[in-house]
């Protein structure tokens, strides 16, 4: 993947993942595009890689296709703005309000830029990338979570249908599934600069899944306690 002088796209680019791999980008030469609704962060991050900041909302159709206008197609585009909920426990204890916002923004967010920019990006008959950042809670389920880890899960989902359906063209699709990651999310974590190089490199060697190397073996568990009828269980790193 050659990022030098091409553009990128980062939503969620006012700090944690999205700042990072921003940051990341820049260092490989490419030119950025900054998404995000928190202002100060945003033109931060700008400052910092002379990227184009613009205040947008993932969960907005209209807006994404206001972005295509303004930046074209883009060469990579990272989906990676999101929330956590405040709401984070047994599922039926969430609000309603509070499953709209986190699905709007996770879920939302995912399906709208692929819905704006995946047939702007076949129509160019050149390569192009998508990197969408889910979680490690989109592929192993915990008690909890809220409506942040069934977003997630959602998430994976609409990666995989999409790398699927682009799998005879020049489009390639990557889903980064990091667990704990210090940022506006987290306290504690994985460095978000690690993180995001350990996504790029992915892209590049066209790796669909990025999952914490811990935590594979969890993964597979969890599949093959469902294929096969199993009760649920909590799973641990191996």
């Amino acid at each position: 993947m050659e990022l030098h002088g091409r553009t990128a796209i980062v939503t969620g680019a006012a700090s944690g993942i999205g700042r990072a791999l921003a940051l990341d980008i820049h260092a490989r030469g490419g030119r950025l595009v900054l998404v995000d609704r928190e202002v100060d962060g945003l033109q931060r991050t700008a400052d910092d890689t002379g990227g184009t900041p613009i205040e947008l909302d993932v969960a907005s159709p209209d807006d994404h296709d206001q972005l295509a206008a303004l930046t074209g197609t883009p060469t990579l585009l990272c989906l990676n703005a999101g929330v956590t909920s405040t709401a984070p426990g047994r599922i039926w204890e969430a609000p309603p309000e509070e499953w709209r916002r986190v699905l709007d923004i996770n879920l939302g967010g995912v399906v709208n830029g692929l819905r704006t920019f995946v047939p702007r990006m076949l129509a160019t008959g050149e390569d192009h990338h998508i990197l969408i950042t889910a979680s490690l809670a989109g592929l192993a389920t915990w008690p909890g979570g809220g409506p942040y880890a069934a977003s997630k899960h959602a998430v994976v989902t609409v990666a995989e249908q999409a790398a699927l359906a682009l799998a005879d063209t020049p489009v390639t699709v990557t889903v980064l599934c990091p667990a704990l990651v210090r940022g506006g999310m987290s306290e504690i974590g994985e460095d978000p600069a690690d993180v995001a190089t350990r996504a790029l490199d992915a892209v590049a060697r066209n790796t669909f899944a990025v999952v914490p190397h811990e935590w594979t073996d969890a993964v597979v568990q969890r599949g093959h306690r469902i294929a096969s009828g199993q009760q649920p269980k909590t799973p641990v790193p191996g």
